[in-house]
């Protein structure tokens, strides 16, 4: 499931006439290159929400046929459920295996087909160092790889496998993440994987910019 369904409001006069995941980073849209990335990865059936301007972001990718992959939509309407509400509005489409969640405005060189050799009950975060926006972090990592509350605390990629399980009793509505991974994290439920390679997350003009001299950046 790629989340494609917020506005970008931190973006400004960028998304002003388009959705975020449609601005583009070394020459093609964010979202694009997630699914060039996923595709390549072997994972070509994929879920997208919308909620802000959903309709231009249906009519760029189709049914996904241009990249390899197909693509079902999960529309929120004019109001963006926030991830877990997302998450739980596209679960009849996500079906009961564990699914992987990529969040369109990263860009990254992780190895999204690892994910599917982690040991978890629940599922599994990449995490990555604090960046200079986010300098708290979200979360512990234990050396053996399980997730906690405490301190030191890394980040949350926006990618992650996930098992529909761990949404079972939250009700539909506007709900955020944390409020589904900090009981399960509290219950031992969820591991985690350290990537300390290319992520960047692209919530800021600033940053669009950063993502962009990564992945022009010569070899």
């Amino acid at each position: 499931m790629i989340l494609a369904a917020g506005r970008g409001e931190r973006m400004g006069s960028l998304t002003a006439d388009k959705p975020k995941p449609l601005l583009e980073v070394a020459g093609e849209p964010l979202i694009v290159r997630h699914l060039r990335t996923l595709a390549a990865a072997g994972i070509r059936e994929i879920i997208i929400n919308l909620a802000y301007r959903g309709a231009m972001l249906r009519q760029t990718l189709g049914n996904g046929a241009l990249w390899g992959v197909t693509i079902e939509y999960s529309d929120e309407g004019s109001q963006a459920l926030e991830t877990a509400g997302g998450i739980i509005q596209a679960l009849p489409l996500l079906g009961r295996d564990p699914f992987l969640l990529v969040s369109s405005d990263v860009v990254h060189d992780f190895d999204l087909a690892s994910l599917g050799s982690t040991q978890a009950s629940m599922g599994s975060l990449v995490m990555v160092p604090n960046p200079p926006h986010h300098p708290e972090g979200d979360f512990g990592l234990t050396p053996e790889g399980r997730l906690t509350q405490t301190r030191p605390r890394l980040t949350f990629a926006g990618l992650a496998l996930l098992d529909p399980g761990l949404f079972t009793g939250f009700p539909p509505g506007r709900r955020p993440l944390r409020e589904v991974l900090t009981p399960a994290i509290a219950a031992d439920r969820l591991s985690g994987v350290f990537h300390d390679g290319l992520w960047v997350d692209v919530g800021t003009p600033s940053r669009l910019r950063v993502a962009a001299a990564q992945l022009e950046r010569p070899e």
